[in-house]
Formats: structure tokens, C-alpha cells, sequence
């Protein structure tokens, strides 16, 4: 008898995740990711993270970058966008725009910086819902 409360609270709980899942995936909001390397901090901010054209913005957080760029790859399908590079709008903000993502997934989100201190990759995970 104990182990129906047991059962009803797991589907409780399942079907809260799933309309939380479910829901989010249909409301993205922006994209708003902070990876940290040896020589360089980023932000990466995308106000409509979706396939098809974006605008990314970088703000270096830790470092001195002179150049930006940003690219993604979607290994499990064989996806991978040429790199789009950045314009320095104001010292440490870098913006570009272009296709970054061919369709709804997890991707890979690359940034490479380049400066004083020498190149570094900085990669971090992403999900993109249309």
C-alpha cells in the first residue's frame, strides 16, 4: 500500500518536468552564456537564438582581445557553420551577424579570442529550439 504514494508523487513529479521541458522549448528566450579559459572570460548574447540569421554580440570579460570570432558545430548530425567574425564596436563588445545555427539542437558554440596574451578557444553548449 505504501508504494502507491510512492508511484502518484514519481508521476507528479515526471509530468512537472515534462510540461517544463515542453514549455520551455517553445518559449526561447536569449541566449546568454559566460565561459571562462586561461587567458580570456567571455559573454556570448544572442537575442533570438534560432535557426537562420543572427546577431551575436562577445563582451570579453577577462583578457585584452584584439579579434573575435564565433562559430558552432553540430557533431551528432555533421554540422558545423563557418566561422563568423566580429566587428569591436566599443573596447571588449564585438558583434557579428550571420548564420550561426542551420537548425534546432545542441550545439557547440566556439569563440576563439586572439590579443596580447596569445589565442584561445573557448567552447561551451547550447540548445537552440526554433
Amino acid at each position: 500500500m505504501r508504494m502507491r504514494p510512492l508511484l502518484a508523487v514519481a508521476a507528479l513529479v515526471a509530468a512537472g518536468a515534462t510540461v517544463f521541458v515542453v514549455g520551455r522549448s517553445g518559449t526561447a528566450g536569449p541566449l546568454d552564456v559566460t565561459t571562462t579559459g586561461a587567458r580570456y572570460a567571455a559573454t556570448v548574447l544572442i537575442e533570438d537564438p534560432a535557426p537562420g540569421r543572427v546577431t551575436v554580440e562577445v563582451r570579453v570579460d577577462k583578457g585584452d582581445a584584439d579579434s573575435v570570432a564565433v562559430s558552432a558545430v553540430m557533431a551528432e548530425m555533421g554540422h558545423a557553420t563557418p566561422e563568423l567574425t566580429t566587428t569591436e564596436r566599443e573596447p571588449g563588445r564585438f558583434l557579428a551577424e550571420g548564420e550561426l545555427f542551420s537548425m534546432a539542437g545542441v550545439w557547440e558554440l566556439t569563440i576563439r579570442l586572439d590579443g596580447p596574451a596569445g589565442e584561445e578557444q573557448l567552447i561551451t553548449k547550447t540548445l537552440i529550439t526554433d
